[in-house]
């Protein structure tokens, strides 16, 4: 009885978040046709939805505000532009669009500046708040002091781990998105995100020790 009571639940659960996710290709189908049509309207309401979490990433990413905010702006001002100058189908989701969109702002950012991250662990509007039920991987963020300490130490990772761990836990991608954005498979971005968080977990360690 219990069994298939748990069955039933991870049917309802896989039923629903299926549902939001075809509800929101849906939306985004919408938003991209009248985006297409320049309707400038909808390029505010697209800005206002995604400002806030596209801006935390490129932060993450550049660890400088100003120009964070900077090439935020010129990451939507492009997202215009190539969803006038490209078919639709070039992105499953707008989400994924701007990331991808994103991501080649940054690497063209750095080719062009030759700038090194460095990210405040004092700002207090790109704060870390990670949350993933699904494993105890992160527990260690559970006290401002913890997240603090390991904000400080993301500089200090990879870039590939950096940035997945940034998708992940911080602005809270699916595994699906992260997938498409970096054109990697979901069982590869699985390993990615372990190692990831293994070697986040040693750096914090070893500064802990210190």
């Amino acid at each position: 009885m219990a069994a298939g009571l748990i069955s039933r639940y991870f049917l309802l659960k896989t039923f629903l978040k299926m549902s939001i996710n075809l509800v929101q290709k849906f939306k985004d189908k919408q938003a991209l046709t009248k985006l297409k049509n320049r309707d400038k309207e909808a390029f505010i309401e697209v800005y206002d939805n995604n400002v806030k979490e596209i801006n935390r990433f490129v932060y993450f990413k550049i660890g400088k505000r100003e120009e964070a905010n900077d090439l935020t702006s010129v990451i939507f001002l492009k997202a215009w532009n190539h969803i006038q100058n490209k078919t639709l189908e070039d992105a499953n989701t707008l989400r994924s669009l701007l990331y991808k969109i994103a991501r080649n702002s940054i690497i063209d950012y750095y080719r062009e500046t030759g700038n090194k991250l460095t990210v405040s662990i004092d700002d207090e509007d790109h704060r870390v708040d990670v949350v993933d039920e699904k494993t105890n991987s992160l527990e260690m963020m559970e006290q401002n002091d913890d997240i603090k300490l390991i904000k400080s130490q993301l500089p200090f990772l990879k870039e590939e781990y950096r940035e997945i761990i940034i998708m992940r836990f911080i602005n809270d991608l699916s595994l699906e998105e992260i997938a498409e954005i970096s054109g990697k498979t979901k069982g590869n971005i699985r390993v990615l995100i372990h190692r990831a968080l293994n070697a986040l977990r040693e750096l914090v360690e070893k500064t802990q020790k210190s």
